[in-house]
């Protein structure tokens, strides 16, 4: 129980993981009646899904350095204030280029609040504790997404459905705002400001046994070593945690995550589910698996390291893709059992993508960069998330009209496989280890296999 009060501080920090998870979701069954208010074609359509893509992209450029100036609390807080105003501006927007433009508001938002929290929680985190602690954030997402799961269903026979369904976002907003209202800024960062005392404060409640005089001494000494160097962004070393940082968010998208959750309906419907609503219903139920195997990766990312579960995660994606594929080629065969075959294969997926990919991602790329530019690398590698994630699910849907089901899932499946290579030789293993060994790693230019 002596750590009672970081869990608490790591809870109500994850909680901004509720803003992109319900973006990411509650879009997937407001699109079914989206498309029955105004009727979209390909094009439209999947602009209007990745629009916040948009956004977030500008969000998570612009708000690095801001985040190192101001702080990680203050960031966090203005974020949910923007999530509120964009999710009511959807709601009442008259037609669809207005609401295109609301959620590329509200992506402004989700950009910033997935590079800040994660830092967030990295920076509070001992290391014994960080991969845990750090994949509350995806926990968080998952509860986002199965909430707006729930809200899709509840709002589904309702007049003006979507519209409630948008403003709905209103409610993670709040939360997460009242939350870090009653939290503090990270130690690491307000001994960045010469705010010691304040950072001994909180490094007492969050780690009771932890000496404090040392630790502050060890974020002083590194930050020394830091502003000693002058050309400090553009070394040599530099290059391998961007490589590591960048090819995890590629990972992380380009495995086709984004195209599960955002047209998990659309995909359950082109294979046999005859109804908007039993669609939800459907998709409601990956939710849950994905809400549940999120729970099962906190408590397994600390105990079995974070290449293994890679391992893991990778190799049932790339699997079930191929496994999903395969059954929208031989459709005509499996007939009506297309749509049981599909369920299957993305219950398998959503099992392993959540056990390893998904809290992995950002526990990496809180861990692999230096304290002093920590900002605005993680800045860097949220907007490379977006991009990727802005060119796969806008992609998607014009892939499943003009190539199939069946190559577009093929498709995903070798691009997993490409990543699994990528983690065996670029990933370093970031157990156990501080955030300041981890760059001192680096600075000596130790080969990633061998950390």
């Amino acid at each position: 129980m002596k750590y009672i009060w970081l869990y608490v501080v790591a809870i109500v920090a994850s909680l901004g993981g509720l803003l992109s998870g319900y973006d990411t979701g509650v879009i997937s069954g407001a699109l079914l009646f989206i498309n029955e208010t105004w009727i979209l074609p390909d094009t439209l359509q999947g602009f209007l899904v990745s629009s916040v893509l948009i956004g977030a992209v500008i969000g998570a450029a612009t708000n690095g350095v801001l985040a190192d100036i101001f702080g990680r609390k203050k960031i966090i807080m203005a974020t949910a204030v923007i999530f509120i105003l964009g999710s009511v501006m959807c709601a009442f927007a008259p037609n669809v280029y207005v609401l295109i433009i609301s959620r590329i508001f509200v992506g402004f938002a989700v950009g910033i609040v997935n590079f800040v929290v994660p830092l967030y929680l990295s920076e509070i985190s001992p290391k014994n504790l960080r991969g845990t602690l750090v994949s509350l954030y995806q926990w968080a997402i998952t509860s986002g997404i199965l909430f707006s799961y729930f809200i899709n269903a509840a709002f589904a026979q309702a007049v003006y459905n979507w519209r409630w369904m948008l403003f709905a976002g209103v409610l993670p907003g709040l939360i997460l705002f009242v939350g870090m209202y009653l939290m503090s800024d990270t130690p690491r960062w307000l001994v960045s400001k010469n705010r010691e005392d304040e950072a001994k404060v909180i490094f007492q409640k969050i780690e009771p046994d932890i000496d404090t005089e040392k630790e502050i001494q060890d974020i002083k000494a590194t930050l020394k070593t830091e502003g000693q160097d002058k050309k400090f962004r553009f070394k040599k070393w530099m290059i391998m945690p961007f490589v590591v940082g960048v090819g995890i968010m590629f990972a992380q998208i380009c495995t086709g995550i984004n195209t599960i959750i955002y047209y998990a309906p659309t995909i359950f419907k082109t294979a046999g589910f005859d109804s908007n609503l039993t669609a939800i219903y459907a998709t409601t139920g990956i939710g849950v698996v994905n809400f549940v195997m999120t729970i099962v990766a906190v408590f397994f990312t600390d105990r079995l390291g974070r290449k293994p579960l890679l391992y893991f995660g990778l190799t049932g994606v790339m699997f079930s893709l191929f496994a999903l594929g395969t059954s929208f080629a031989f459709a005509n065969i499996l007939g009506s059992s297309l749509k049981w075959v599909a369920v299957g294969s993305l219950v398998t997926y959503i099992v392993c993508f959540a056990m390893s990919l998904g809290p992995i991602g950002w526990i990496l790329v809180s861990e692999v960069f230096p304290l002093k530019i920590r900002g605005v690398a993680m800045s860097i590698c949220t907007v490379s998330n977006f991009a990727f994630n802005f060119f796969v699910v806008g992609s998607f849907p014009i892939l499943l009209h003009r190539i199939g089901g069946a190559w577009t899932f093929w498709m995903f499946g070798a691009v997993s496989l490409l990543c699994i290579i990528f983690v065996y030789f670029f990933v370093p293993e970031t157990k156990g280890i501080s955030l300041e060994q981890i760059e001192s790693n680096w600075r000596k230019g130790i080969n990633p296999r061998k950390f």
